[in-house]
């Protein structure tokens, strides 16, 4: 894993390479999916049927599309019931984590006799999206589906592709059932996102779409935006740990493994005011790539995205933190919490020794559904407020209009908009 010193040259580099994995980067494929999206749009479930036959090699009718109980029975039954279990207690830990961010419905009455308020409620039908194959990860239909749960969606559907003898993953189905999604379609890829986004005569049109996928369903997310809400165009999965001489190098090397695991344009970062701790870190990643079983595509992401960077000291490893924008930080130092109150930007901050990121990823509450590619600067984790929608009150009596009625007159004419004014003036003729 290459080793440099970092400084404003070299931090300035990696931002430029981390740029290369943004969804936008690749709009040779715009047109191909604006073209699915187009195809859907019109001919609803028999372009579906099509793409799924051709990308698939599934062929799915109007009275197959729709998963029945009896295959989540058998998905049931196909599974370890210890990960059942495990399943269950992971979706309780993340329910109890974002009951904590349930927000009231709020009205404020003046003594004047105005009143001002705020309606939040749930959006009424939400889809998400779950891969299908090898990434087919049941612990991302828990993250995307509870948060609609709590916060009241009354309607949850799920799209995922189909395996070539019509069958779903079982993990995701049981995932699903777990975390009360009503329906779940065999569907994938772009043209899921354009069936959730406008709708055809088997799948309903939503109104908010969620969940991971290759670069196909990010820029479908992407061109369908405005038509339906998403919760963030996604890009490949990022790690940075900072940390100083006190870490333990062979944690360190396998945190980073764990992200560069997941495919070829993972990013995977050491920060570090340690050149022993570096170089330590280094030796014991060329000792896990001979054990590991995903070694051959860790390689290809640590030859791409892979990084140590040497610090002369704690703040210039803190502002390269706050730079990058990770999605998953974890800080293994001295002392975690007050290097903390440092950072300013990351999607999830992980503190310790025994606070590895696969903790946050399957187990602890918080979402794993995380912004990427430097967005951690203005977006925030996937959490129930993306499922509400927000409608102002506004109630003024005629006393109350009266005392700020001019006040409005003059406001609306300074910006020409007579009309406006007079909506105002005519109540007080």
């Amino acid at each position: 894993m290459r080793t440099l010193k970092l400084t404003e040259e070299t931090k300035n580099e990696l931002l430029g390479n981390l740029l290369n994995r943004n969804p936008g980067s690749f709009s040779e494929y715009e047109k191909t999916v604006n073209d699915i999206i187009e195809n859907v749009r019109n001919n609803g479930d028999k372009a579906i049927f099509e793409y799924t036959s051709n990308f698939d090699k599934c062929e799915i009718t109007a009275d197959t599309i729709k998963v029945t109980e009896d295959e989540i029975r058998k998905a049931y039954n196909a599974l370890d019931p210890k990960f059942i279990e495990v399943m269950k207690k992971s979706a309780e830990n993340i329910r109890s984590f974002h009951e904590k961010q349930k927000r009231n419905s709020w009205i404020e009455t003046r003594e004047d006799g105005s009143i001002l308020g705020q309606r939040i409620l749930p959006v009424e039908i939400s889809g998400v999206y779950v891969p299908g194959g090898k990434a087919a990860y049941p612990s991302s239909v828990l993250m995307n589906v509870v948060p609609a749960k709590v916060a009241g969606v009354e309607r949850i559907i799920m799209c995922t592709p189909p395996q070539k003898d019509g069958s779903v993953n079982p993990g995701t189905l049981v995932a699903a059932n777990i975390a009360g999604v009503d329906e779940v379609y065999k569907v994938g890829g772009a043209q899921a996102i354009a069936a959730m986004a406008f709708g055809t005569e088997s799948v309903p049109k939503v109104d908010k779409i969620t969940g991971p996928g290759n670069i196909f369903v990010a820029l479908a997310k992407k061109a369908c935006f405005g038509h339906v809400s998403i919760d963030s165009i996604a890009g490949p999965s990022e790690i940075l740990v900072l940390a100083d001489e006190t870490a333990n190098p062979r944690y360190v090397a396998a945190d980073l493994l764990s992200q560069a695991e997941h495919d070829e344009m993972a990013s995977a970062i050491l920060v570090t005011t340690s050149q022993a701790l570096a170089d330590e870190v280094s030796a014991e990643i060329d000792g896990f790539l001979q054990t590991l079983e995903r070694a051959d595509i860790i390689k290809k992401s640590l030859e791409n995205y892979g990084y140590i960077f040497v610090a002369d000291n704690m703040q210039d490893a803190i502002d390269a933190a706050n730079a990058v924008a990770s999605e998953h930080l974890e800080i293994i130092t001295a002392n975690p919490f007050e290097t903390m109150t440092k950072i300013k930007n990351a999607g999830a901050i992980f503190l310790g020794d025994y606070s590895s990121e696969p903790l946050g990823d399957y187990y602890a509450g918080p979402n794993h559904i995380l912004p990427t590619n430097r967005t951690a600067r203005f977006f925030s984790p996937l959490n129930v407020d993306d499922f509400m929608k927000k409608t102002s009150i506004i109630s003024y009596s005629r006393d109350a209009l009266s005392k700020v009625h001019k006040d409005i007159e003059l406001f609306a004419k300074e910006e020409g908009l007579t009309a406006h004014a007079n909506s105002i003036a005519v109540r007080f003729e």
